[in-house]
């Protein structure tokens, strides 16, 4: 017995299809660049307001699930006891989705609004200001997580009450295209889709992570930051991911995890209270009554009149509608939406295999409220302790970002942060990167994880994948971020945007179809959850 054996069809397959996107990127950089960007403009502009109504739709399904008679519903039956504490779980489930992007975006991301806001809004103006500090609680909030949330809760249910030993997207689809297509042909293909969108989300992630860190590297040790740093920034993390394999889930990623989460408290709490905290607090308030009113509006704004201006434009110079300019929602709330359904299908995997015990009406609660809200305390402080700097003229951040240098602009945040007490600046970089290292490795470990999972084949009992095998992905993440990174230049940012969007598109389908299947299950399993509760550990009728 040589441990879990592999998938070959879903291993190959997919390997395949990863190696014929990465390498045309290396080989013709520039070819590769002009493609994405293509695929980027064409899908946010003719499909753009499909990813709205698909993340909206999303949201009311989750509010029915919680609010609704199946809330109760414990994953695992209801003797079951959950697996992690409340802290480590909810440290797993937010280290794991979100990673190091969250340390990028909230510190910068409102730079980005601030000189291109929304609505058309005069850029930099107050109203401006106002704007920038509230779409970053917006883009990383309830739908957000609504998106995250929504495949977990089929493949949890799959996995513990159902009783089968696997997490792949095709069996969760089964309710719907039936046992012998999911592990047929189209449940093969449903399977690839998901690990060649998982890649292009993580390498989204990893890609926005790694010039950030190298950046924090060339500050403390006087480089300038290059490309050659971004490659010692992925070994690093493979390094660290090295430790976790060889510690297993329970002590790899969950050490991991709550190392990550004593180093965030670190770090926000120094600067909330060396910071300008009332600052914070103000701005903080505002966005969120900015949010709460005009949630709605920020859902469904696609900037129809500015788009028609821009097809005309194009038209008049010859050009077609795809090389049309941008709008506002296309570069940034479609984007978005687009990332975290990427990234979602992964988020539902690893998610699901470590919420035993846990009910559905707990785990929508946890990933749309706690979710949100880990989120939003780091644009609350570090975001907006970076506006302050911007405005106080301490740093010009519109500057920096508008040059391409965001990484060194988040860099710049943290050392005045720590020099704003004593000169703490450097000491309190090397945390912050020491933090970034981890959340990275951790990202990288839980993708890898669920990575192997789906292309090993089905067990009589639940086994983690070979070391070997999450080695594996762990190196095709790293090769797909670099290679998205080289091809991007220093606009890295669009390439990583295309990725996420086109890879969105086909797993928008599948997030319906397991949605469906879940349903079908509850009510194949509760036909009466209203009046008479039915015990499960496994479901009724069904011989296990």
């Amino acid at each position: 017995m040589h441990g879990p054996k592999i998938d070959k069809v879903i291993f190959w397959v997919a390997l395949i299809v990863i190696l014929c996107f990465s390498i045309p990127l290396v080989i013709f950089p520039a070819e590769g660049k002009a493609v994405l960007d293509t695929a980027l403009s064409w899908t946010t502009k003719t499909l753009g307001w499909a990813y709205l109504w698909f993340t909206i739709a999303v949201f009311g399904i989750l509010l029915y699930y919680a609010l609704g008679r199946f809330g109760n519903v414990r994953f695992g039956g209801p003797d079951a006891k959950p697996e992690f504490s409340l802290p480590s779980w909810v440290a797993m489930l937010f280290c794991a989705g979100i990673g190091a992007s969250v340390m990028y975006w909230g510190t910068i991301e409102w730079a980005y609004y601030y000189s291109g806001p929304p609505f058309g809004i005069e850029p930099k103006s107050k109203t401006a200001t106002e704007w920038a500090a509230t779409y970053g609680l917006f883009h990383w909030g309830f739908t957000a997580w609504a998106v995250y949330c929504i495949p977990t809760l089929p493949l949890a249910y799959l996995y513990w009450n159902r009783k089968r030993p696997v997490l792949r997207l095709s069996a969760a689809c089964a309710g719907v295209i039936g046992d012998r297509a999911a592990s047929g042909i189209p449940g093969k293909i449903i399977d690839v889709l998901f690990m060649f969108g998982l890649i292009g989300g993580v390498g989204t992630s990893i890609g926005l992570g790694t010039p950030m860190l190298s950046a924090g590297l060339a500050e403390l040790f006087g480089l300038e930051r290059s490309f050659a740093i971004d490659v010692v920034v992925v070994v690093i993390w493979g390094a660290i991911f090295g430790f976790s394999v060889y510690s297993g889930l329970e002590k790899g990623i969950k050490v991991l995890s709550d190392i990550n989460l004593w180093l965030i408290i670190f770090i926000l709490t120094f600067t909330f209270v060396f910071g300008p905290t009332i600052f914070i607090l103000d701005t903080f308030t505002n966005s969120i009554g900015l949010l709460l009113q005009n949630f709605i509006e920020m859902s469904f704004y696609v900037d129809p009149i500015t788009k028609g201006e821009n097809f005309i434009a194009a038209a008049g110079e010859g050009k077609s509608y795809v090389d049309a300019g941008g709008t506002f929602p296309e570069w940034w709330t479609i984007f978005y939406w687009a990332w975290w359904i990427a990234y979602a299908p992964f988020m539902g995997l690893f998610v699901a295999r470590i919420s035993r015990g846990r009910t559905i009406r707990e785990l929508i609660a946890v990933e749309i409220i706690g979710g949100s809200l880990g989120c939003w305390v780091f644009f609350a402080i570090l975001g907006n302790t970076s506006m302050f700097f911007q405005l106080e003229g301490a740093l010009d951040m519109s500057a920096m970002v508008s040059d391409g240098q965001a990484p060194e602009a988040i860099i710049a945040t943290i050392v005045a942060i720590g020099d704003r007490v004593l000169p703490l600046g450097i000491p309190l970089l090397v945390v912050f990167v020491v933090l970034a290292f981890i959340f990275g490795a951790t990202t990288m470990d839980s993708s890898a994880y669920t990575l192997s999972s789906v292309a090993t084949k089905e067990q009589a009992e639940v086994s983690e994948p070979a070391r070997w095998h999450r080695f594996f992905w762990a190196i095709a993440l790293a090769v797909v971020s670099l290679s998205l990174m080289f091809a991007g230049g220093k606009d890295s940012l669009k390439a990583l945007q295309a990725a996420s969007v086109v890879v969105a598109l086909p797993l928008m389908v599948v997030l319906l179809l397991m949605t469906a299947s879940f349903m079908k299950w509850l009510k194949e399993d509760y036909p009466e959850a209203g009046k008479t509760r039915i015990s499960i550990g496994t479901s009724p009728g069904r011989d296990d």
